[in-house]
């Protein structure tokens, strides 16, 4: 994939606030929270090829510095760090890590995730996995952007995705899998939150939907992984004039949830 084919909507909104300059793709820095496999791999392998240095956030450090060497062999820039973000130290850690490193932050990718608890029913409540889901797919996504928003603000330009599903909709909710599909519209709920207190700020918050993939989390049967991440990196690399903010999305098109 190359700049020239993402998907372009039409603008949302005027800005009102001065913004700082709009980087280079070359000069982006990005985040990727669980991007030792799976989508978060396939999204990190799509910026880091576009010239973007890429952070490689993994729970085990040794999987997540495999996936930021195997970025590097093909030609990218990454880095590789310790990220559980259910722990606030190791969000601290990163961010440290990062600005010590580069100084700045101009994508977060929130796509660390789990607890699809299939087979589960809301009137028969695992309140461990209940909490366990909305402790990795809500909190962690929201505590792991107010960690790194001073580095975005610094330089008045930053996008936040978060990776959510459509299975959270109204037009596909069901009875299955109560806890991830409630944390993820909660993650929906949260990204219109943070999406107005960020208003005129230079930083974007969307959530975007990658449609049933074929990973760990999604089992077979799924669309091919490059094809999911694609509008998770279309998100990550909107351009202000197509300011989409507060939105859930899918393919490169705002959609209702």
């Amino acid at each position: 994939m190359t700049a020239a084919t993402l998907h372009r909507l039409p603008v949302a909104r005027p800005r009102s606030t001065p913004l700082g300059v709009e980087p280079p793709l070359g000069q982006r820095v990005a985040l990727v929270s669980g991007a030792n496999r799976g989508i978060g791999f396939e999204v990190a392998r799509q910026l880091a090829a576009l010239g973007v240095t890429v952070f490689v956030g993994g729970r085990e450090m040794a999987r997540a510095e495999k996936a930021a060497r195997t970025l590097r062999e093909a030609g990218g820039v990454a880095h590789a760090l310790r990220l559980d973000v259910t722990r606030a130290a190791d969000m601290q850690a990163a961010v440290a890590a990062i600005e010590g490193r580069v100084g700045r932050l101009d994508i977060l990718v929130n796509n660390a995730g789990g607890y699809f608890d299939t087979g589960s029913r809301a009137s028969r409540p695992d309140l461990d996995t209940i909490r366990g889901a909305l402790e990795v797919n809500l909190l962690g996504a929201w505590c792991l952007t107010a960690a790194v928003l001073p580095l975005m603000r610094r330089h008045g330009y930053g996008r936040v995705v978060n990776v959510s599903s459509e299975c959270a909709t109204h037009a596909i909710c069901g009875d299955d899998a109560p806890a991830y599909r409630i944390s993820k519209a909660a993650l929906n709920a949260y990204t219109q939150v943070a999406a107005k207190e960020l208003e005129g700020s230079g930083v974007l918050v969307n959530a975007v939907s990658p449609g049933w993939t074929a990973t760990a989390l999604g089992g077979s049967g799924g669309r091919p992984v490059a094809e999911g991440a694609r509008g998770v990196v279309w998100a990550a690399l909107l351009p202000e004039r197509e300011a989409i903010h507060g939105r859930f999305c899918r393919d490169g098109e705002a959609i209702a949830w």
